[in-house]
């Protein structure tokens, strides 16, 4: 992930092409989210105002958002010209869930999807060391039965699903700690159709199980 110093800086061309790119080319419902300001002492502070904040310029800027998010690219271009500096946000449970794995796992289960050939859809990746996959709706609801049915305990392997009522950070909204949120594999025509959850679990239990098992051994 991109490091750098002080308070990240948005470039707000960027954020407002990228909303509307993500809603015309893919037909995603996009969200403009808070923002990122620079307090008296030169701190980074999040624009929802709240000393304690947890994701600095990354979340929804309402209590509303879920009525708020758009998939018309006029819409989305209106939003982000009232506000460019908002960050990109995608909810989550509407055209796609979110596979969540830590960044370690989830290169080493793609490298093992790729071997296999197996069909993937666009993966992204925080700040945070975290790897995102992106999946047929659905998922949350199916995958702690698939996992018991390949022989893993759910509660004991870092994989977490995002669905309704959830949201990731889009590219190239820059968060804090210094970084952006960045594709590590990018949307194009060629993963336009998402895989089903089910066609990704085993890779990715086998990486997270792996990496269970080394934190153990340690």
């Amino acid at each position: 992930m991109e490091d750098s110093i002080g308070v990240p800086r948005q470039f707000t061309g960027r954020l407002l092409d990228a909303a509307v790119r993500y809603a015309e080319e893919r037909h995603w419902d996009v969200l403009p989210g808070t923002w990122l300001e620079i307090d008296a002492s030169g701190a980074p502070r999040c624009s929802c105002g709240s000393a304690g904040c947890t994701a600095l310029g990354a979340h929804p800027a309402r209590p509303d958002w879920t009525a708020r998010g758009s998939g018309s690219a006029p819409a989305v271009r209106r939003m982000w010209q009232k506000q460019p500096e908002a960050s990109v946000l995608l909810p989550t449970g509407r055209t796609f869930d979110v596979v969540d794995v830590s960044e370690d796992a989830g290169c080493l289960a793609l490298a093992r999807m790729e071997r296999m050939n197996l069909p993937l859809g666009p993966v992204l990746g925080t700040p945070g060391r975290r790897l995102r996959f992106l999946v047929l709706p659905g998922a949350g609801s199916k995958i702690p039965e698939l996992l018991r049915g390949f022989g893993w305990l759910p509660e004991s392997l870092d994989l977490a699903v995002l669905g309704e009522g959830g949201w990731v950070v889009a590219p190239p909204t820059r968060t804090v700690p210094g970084g952006c949120a960045q594709w590590a594999r990018r949307p194009t025509p060629a993963n336009r159709w998402l895989p089903d959850a089910e066609e990704l679990l085993s890779p990715l239990a086998y990486a997270c199980g792996r990496e269970a098992a080394t934190a153990r051994a340690r």
